[in-house]
């Protein structure tokens, strides 16, 4: 008797978690992917990983269930671009170029408060957690973000990135904060199916799901969110060219439920 091949059970989807088909103007679509957390109940953190890895792999080995791609990285040795701290201690990274690394939004959490802010809106060396990535998207509920705008200065010091990230519509990753609960969100892209978002699509999007402050975290081929201990975006280098478990990043935004 032959075997009987049967296709391989992907993890159900939690229920914290929704994929959404979104259409935009011009009638292109694609996924986003929200992964839902209660600010009350959810510890944040920040993670500066030991080596690059792919966030899924990242998450299998170290127990972690629910996370995000960070901020963004140097090639080929992968080091984070821009500031990074946990318990209140900066890790090993590159600075963005001047005057741009005070003005980029960051993540910040101490001691159970999440903020999302401008890097020159906290004290020079702030406790607790920090990842600096942006732009800020959402702002007191509202987009930030508009086509010719540069204030976080992401075109003019696009000399530190593969390509300007504010150009196109691509794979993007984004941290979300409502009322009372903080949103993880990538949206798959590069696929005739998935047109990806823009960086104001992508902020208006985060608004209709009730963001009040929003910022985008690294993109492209690097977006990964982990949910419920899989990989639940696919992520894509090139058009049309998936990458099996995601491409190696070098931080991550984790959550898990509070002790």
């Amino acid at each position: 008797m032959n075997p009987v091949i049967a296709p391989r059970a992907e993890p159900a989807p939690p229920p914290h978690l929704r994929s959404l088909r979104v259409t935009l103007a011009d009638g292109a679509e694609t996924t986003v992917h929200v992964a839902a957390y209660e600010l009350a109940s959810t510890r944040v953190r920040v993670a500066r990983l030991s080596r690059p890895e792919p966030l899924a792999a990242w998450c299998a080995r170290t127990g972690v269930q629910e996370a995000v791609v960070g901020g963004f990285f140097v090639r080929p040795h992968g080091r984070p671009l821009g500031e990074v701290r946990t318990h209140g201690i900066a890790r090993e990274s590159t600075p963005f170029t001047a005057p741009w690394g005070r003005r980029r939004a960051c993540l910040h959490v101490d001691r159970g408060v999440v903020a999302i802010t401008p890097r020159d809106e906290l004290c020079t060396t702030p406790r607790g957690d920090l990842l600096q990535a942006g732009p800020l998207l959402v702002r007191e509920g509202a987009a930030t973000v508009r086509a010719g705008e540069d204030p976080e200065g992401f075109s003019a010091g696009s000399g530190q990135f593969d390509s300007d990230i504010t150009v196109g519509r691509y794979p993007r990753a984004a941290l979300a904060l409502t009322r009372d609960q903080l949103l993880a969100v990538a949206c798959d892209g590069r696929a005739r199916d998935e047109a990806g978002l823009t960086l104001d699509e992508l902020a208006e999007t985060l608004v209709g799901l009730g963001a009040e402050r929003a910022m985008n975290l690294d993109g492209g081929g690097s977006t990964s969110l982990v949910c419920g201990g899989a990989l639940r975006n696919v992520p894509r280098g090139e058009p049309d060219r998936t990458i099996p478990g995601g491409r190696p990043i070098s931080t991550a935004i984790a959550f898990a439920p509070r002790a």
